[in-house]
């Protein structure tokens, strides 16, 4: 079936694009995963499947901000107390996102470093940021030089 080729071909580098937006690999595979079920049951009523890889990283780009809107709200108003030590997994993580380039990009606004993440990491065209972030060229364009012009702003600082 068509979905399980794209599921082979693309979903290694569907979870890189999701943990570089939701910071956390398990729940980068969760949004991966929901986006192909809704793909898979989707399926007869795409009107050109040729598009189905477009689908899916809106789909997962959607998810992603739909968990980051999701934790921002928990985080709003959970209890604050003593927090738990941190896992194993999580000092492994921690090491790999201690590089400098990560860290800026961080600090950048949502739209910025998704333009960014889905330009430079995800090597799309500006028409398939613009059609995976729901907004027209000229805004990728717009996002994208103001992300880098931040970017290098930070990163000469450390330097």
């Amino acid at each position: 079936m068509a979905v399980t080729a794209l599921y082979s071909a693309h979903y290694r580098s569907l979870v890189r694009l999701a943990v570089l937006l939701v910071r956390d690999t398990a729940t980068a595979e969760e949004v991966v995963q929901d986006a192909f079920v809704a793909l898979h049951g989707a399926w007869r009523r795409l009107r050109d499947p040729d598009k189905a890889l477009a689908y899916l990283r809106q789909s997962v780009v959607n998810r992603s901000r739909s968990v980051l809107r999701h934790r921002a709200v928990v985080e709003k108003y959970a209890p604050k107390g003593m927090p738990d030590a941190p896992s194993a997994e999580n000092g492994a993580i921690g090491a790999l996102e201690r590089t400098a380039v990560i860290e800026a990009l961080r600090g950048l606004p949502t739209r910025q470093r998704e333009a960014l993440v889905l330009r430079y990491y995800g090597d799309l065209s500006e028409a398939e940021i613009a059609d995976a972030m729901r907004i027209s060229k000229g805004a990728v364009k717009s996002h994208t030089a103001r992300g880098m012009a931040a970017l290098r702003t930070v990163l000469e600082q450390l330097s």
